[in-house]
């Protein structure tokens, strides 16, 4: 085992809410401070530790990505601009949720629940009150607590914050970074849906071996590896057909496989993945495997991520949230009225507005009609009209080509009778 990998697992081993130094770690291991710099940054990256601002870096709980809408006490401090009053030690456990407490006492105490933040001015006994319930305290308008307060919170490791805001800018603002958090978490990325350590062939192998891991998975696709981990290839049931047991494997591999990061988004894997025509690929870090997905796994992923509420919107949402949808012979018809959010700087309906709408027009008719995901191939616009405020809209798609792998799909937009943009969409296709 590397030095690396003995700091990263000494990390681990540490109790939750631990603080760690460079030069501790450096100390303790007995390894350059260079070496434990690094380490550090790979478990912040990994999400066993977190840095947070005036309180230094400190062993987390890993949050599963399911959870990534969830922000640390640590984080509402910053987003406030926040002073710690006490229960410092509890800065990197997470919000549940918060509450106002403009309320009694008795009707608050049935709505305080553990892990949750009471959001409340210069109200003493119920800063007592949420402590003694496993919640955390963010004090509004700038007041403090008293003494007794701040040692119950020490005590119990939940933190009491005071920030100048007010309580509707403090519950405005961490609404704000939780609506972040979970449009980012629809960004489904390699790593989340990777196997990790998968099964493959070293470069020294041969087809003998191939047939081997084939007749104890049944799976047929799999990397080819060099002593030092690099991807030199992929093989698959096809390569060795009819071939020897003997054949050496780098033979018959496809050589310089497509590969991506463990950052890469799924829709990017899904887009080469179509476009390319391949069912696997190697995801890799520093040039080296950590692991494969398949467009089985993107499937899947896409499936989950479009069963899942949306609480956050993106700029398509914005866009076509105001519009319904109905479905025509061959394709489908969206209608609305423009809104503000469509709007450029002259008041009128901006072309980047219309584009969106006529995409997920195109997307909605070949996923609707023909159950199937897309990726976009080309998009053509042939023109647009100017459309002001409140224009009454219809954007009709026809799909007038769909094969196995591709589809093409004509789109019009009308308002008050008249044609007022037109375009072309191509895209690949894969069954859901």
């Amino acid at each position: 085992m590397t030095k690396h990998e003995q700091i990263i697992n000494f990390i681990k081993k540490l109790k939750i809410g631990t603080k760690i130094s460079v030069r501790q770690i450096a100390q303790e291991l007995g390894v350059s401070e260079g070496t434990a710099y690094r380490a550090i940054k790979e478990a912040e990256t990994l999400g066993y530790v977190n840095t947070i601002p005036r309180v230094g870096t400190v062993r987390i709980e890993k949050m599963e990505k399911r959870e990534i809408e969830k922000l640390t006490f640590a984080e509402v401090v910053n987003i406030v601009d926040g002073v710690i009053l006490g229960g410092r030690s509890g800065l990197h456990k997470t919000l549940n949720k918060f509450l106002i407490g403009a309320m009694e006492i008795n009707e608050m105490k049935s709505y305080i629940e553990p892990g949750s933040l009471l959001i409340v001015g210069n109200r003493i006994n119920a800063h007592e009150e949420a402590l003694k319930n496993g919640a955390a305290v963010l004090i509004s308008g700038g007041f403090e607590s008293n003494d007794k307060v701040i040692q119950l919170a020490n005590q119990l490791e939940l933190p009491v914050i005071s920030s100048s805001y007010d309580t509707f800018t403090i519950a405005t603002l961490i609404n704000k970074a939780i609506f972040k958090r979970l449009v980012k978490k629809d960004i489904i990325l390699a790593e989340d849906i990777m196997v990790k350590e998968p099964l493959c062939l070293k470069h020294n192998s041969t087809v003998r071996d191939w047939k081997k891991l084939f007749n104890k998975t049944k799976h047929s696709r799999f990397p080819v590896i060099d002593d030092e981990k690099k991807v030199l290839g992929i093989v698959t049931a096809t390569d060795v057909t009819n071939k020897e047991d003997s054949t050496p494997i780098v033979k018959v591999m496809t050589k310089n496989p497509i590969t991506i990061t463990e950052k890469a988004s799924i829709a990017y894997a899904a887009h080469i993945m179509v476009w390319e025509g391949i069912e696997i690929l190697p995801v890799i870090r520093n040039m080296k495997l950590i692991g494969v997905i398949t467009r089985k796994d993107v499937i899947k992923a896409f499936q989950q991520m479009q069963n899942q509420p949306h609480v956050g919107e993106t700029l398509d949402d914005l866009v076509t949230s105001h519009f319904s949808e109905e479905n025509l012979p061959n394709g489908i018809k969206l209608y609305g009225t423009a809104t503000s959010s469509m709007l450029n700087h002259l008041g009128m309906a901006s072309c980047g507005a219309l584009v969106t709408l006529v995409t997920s027009a195109g997307f909605s008719a070949i996923r609707k009609l023909k159950h199937m995901d897309t990726v976009t191939d080309s998009f053509v616009v042939f023109f647009t009209k100017p459309l002001q405020l409140e224009d009454y809209i219809e954007v009709k798609a026809q799909i007038i080509d769909i094969g196995r792998k591709s589809g093409k799909v004509d789109i019009e937009v009308y308002s008050k009778g008249q044609i007022v943009a037109k375009g072309l969409m191509s895209t690949k296709v894969f069954k859901k």
